[in-house]
């Protein structure tokens, strides 16, 4: 019961954090529409939103009693799905190019907040999914599960920005997708953007999410 309770308080803690982050971010693209008269960011909110899912299915999951296997499994492929969602904010640095306005270093602001907030939402998701899987797999299982997530998500990443697919269209647009995924699986000779992106797309997560492990470890301690 202690235990079910520390877990509660917990996850009240960060999803308050998380809440107050979310809405700086906010405000500052609020005094950037105020200024700019444009809403040209609001997609951001959007993309926010979408990478709120996956840390919102794992803090169900937490805070949820053990289940079978199969369950979980049909959780983590919809965490899974919605995941690349989080880092994919970092890719929107590339609209900084369009500004017109005068206001970059506003721009700069804006888009670093929801970025950071992604990544954020991307590590603490995952930090929440590998406790659970411990509870139903060996360790090295677990580790190799999580580190071959984050090069999926640079791979969703790439999917996301340079072919312009959503998570959704797994089931809206499955032939096209597929078919695109298996292109660049089977001729990668033609296709070395997207193994280079995903390879140092997935380095970056994976290293971050290490440092952001032990930063974790080192601040309870």
């Amino acid at each position: 019961m202690y235990q079910i309770k520390q877990l509660f308080n917990n996850q009240f803690k960060t999803f308050t954090l998380v809440s107050v982050s979310m809405l700086l971010s906010l405000v500052l693209l609020i005094i950037r529409i105020k200024l700019s008269h444009s809403l040209f960011y609001i997609f951001l909110v959007w993309n926010l939103f979408l990478a709120f899912i996956p840390f919102a299915i794992t803090t169900y999951l937490m805070q949820k009693q053990k289940s079978n296997k199969l369950v979980l499994l049909l959780w983590f492929s919809i965490w899974l799905l919605f995941l690349p969602n989080a880092p994919y904010i970092i890719t929107d640095l590339v609209h900084l190019r369009l500004n017109t306005n005068g206001y970059l270093w506003l721009d700069i602001l804006v888009v670093s907040a929801f970025a950071c907030n992604g990544i954020l939402l991307f590590y603490l998701s995952i930090l929440d999914m590998k406790s659970v899987l411990q509870n139903h797999f060996k360790n090295y299982v677990v580790n190799y599960t999580i580190l071959f997530t984050c090069f999926l998500s640079g791979f969703g990443v790439y999917l996301g920005r340079f072919l312009r697919y959503n998570s959704w269209e797994i089931l809206s647009n499955p032939k096209y997708l597929f078919f695109d995924i298996a292109n660049i699986i089977t001729k990668p000779q033609f296709n070395k953007e997207a193994w280079l992106f995903t390879f140092l797309f997935g380095i970056f997560l994976s290293i971050g999410f290490w440092v952001f492990k032990n930063l974790i470890v080192y601040t309870k301690n």
